[in-house]
């Protein structure tokens, strides 16, 4: 009986507590391993780089919450980016570029949820479909050639610092970065949608027994999501100084992995945007100190997929303890 109360307990503190110990202890590792982990300039690199992946994660926190899951993140940001640019290139007006992004990601969202529930289509098989529709269409829309010439104030989006005068400045895409997580957080905690998403992710069948709509949410969601991953496509432009039609590999990976080593489960009904905040802090600190201590790539590729392993053998063996208790 005292046996089972301390495995409750340590449970009880993993759950709550434990994906914050790990960043902890992985922070203390990356400082003696490198003496430039601690530098200004590596910690303001280390919040530029995950600012795109981030907000990608929060969108896939989202779907995955459903018990759906996303795998276009990477060639969608590579199309509405470009689309961004070219928009501001034609235009030179930055709020026209920004909406211009904002409404073909809502579209992009708002086809994948309708079909995904009208037709009852697996969401990986239909976000893999539109994984190749979006690499087409940026190399049709672009001819494969990068676009250039947006001009310093779409620059400053990705690229922009503030509070220079400090020790540390501020990114400008890390403060849209904290914007887009405490709204992300209100929306999943504080509201109705938010309930929804829980509720339809834990028990669909429940969830429409109840009386929720649950094809509603689930477009709804995929529409957050597209609007999302077009802030990141802009961000992510942006700080390359181009649209490049090729870019953008890998990065629903990175998404994925951070909403799985943030805690939030790939069954479904599980999961916190604080999680996934910490996940993407683990996950970016853990490429960039592989690169300060001059891995090499095959090596970092390898760590990136035991990471993930290991998150979801995690979230199995905790929810088969659940179960026990």
């Amino acid at each position: 009986m005292r046996k089972l109360l301390s495995e409750k307990k340590l449970g009880e503190i993993y759950s709550k507590f434990g994906i914050f110990i790990i960043l902890i202890a992985i922070i203390i590792i990356s400082s003696f391993a490198s003496p430039y982990f601690l530098t200004t300039g590596n910690l303001t690199n280390i919040l530029k780089q995950i600012a795109v992946v981030a907000i990608l994660a929060l969108s896939a926190t989202y779907i995955i919450i459903l018990g759906h899951i996303n795998v276009s993140y990477g060639a969608v940001i590579a199309l509405i980016g470009s689309f961004s640019c070219q928009v501001m290139v034609a235009t030179g007006n930055l709020l026209v570029s920004l909406l211009a992004a904002l409404a073909m990601g809502a579209f992009i969202g708002a086809i994948n949820g309708f079909i995904i529930t009208t037709f009852e289509i697996p969401a990986f098989i239909m976000t893999l479909a539109t994984t190749a529709i979006a690499r087409g269409a940026v190399l049709l829309m672009t001819g494969g050639i990068p676009v250039t010439g947006m001009g310093e104030s779409f620059l400053l989006i990705g690229q922009g610092m503030i509070f220079t005068n400090l020790k540390i400045p501020i990114p400008i895409s890390v403060l849209i970065l904290i914007g887009l997580t405490i709204i992300s957080w209100i929306i999943l905690s504080k509201t109705c949608f938010g309930r929804y998403v829980y509720a339809v992710g834990g028990n669909e069948k429940a969830a429409i027994a109840s009386g929720i709509k649950t094809k509603t949410v689930i477009r709804k969601a995929f529409i957050l999501d597209g609007v999302l991953t077009a802030i990141a496509g802009v961000l992510f432009v942006s700080r390359m100084n181009s649209g490049q039609p090729g870019a953008g590999v890998g990065y629903e990976f990175y998404a994925i992995t951070a909403v799985v080593v943030g805690g939030t489960s790939l069954a479904g009904g599980v999961g916190t945007i604080m999680g996934t905040i910490v996940g993407a802090l683990i996950v970016g600190i853990i490429n960039n100190i592989q690169i300060l201590l001059h891995v090499h790539t095959y090596w970092q590729q390898i760590v990136q997929g035991l990471i993930i392993l290991f998150a979801v053998i995690i979230d199995i063996l905790s929810k088969k303890a659940s179960g026990k208790r």
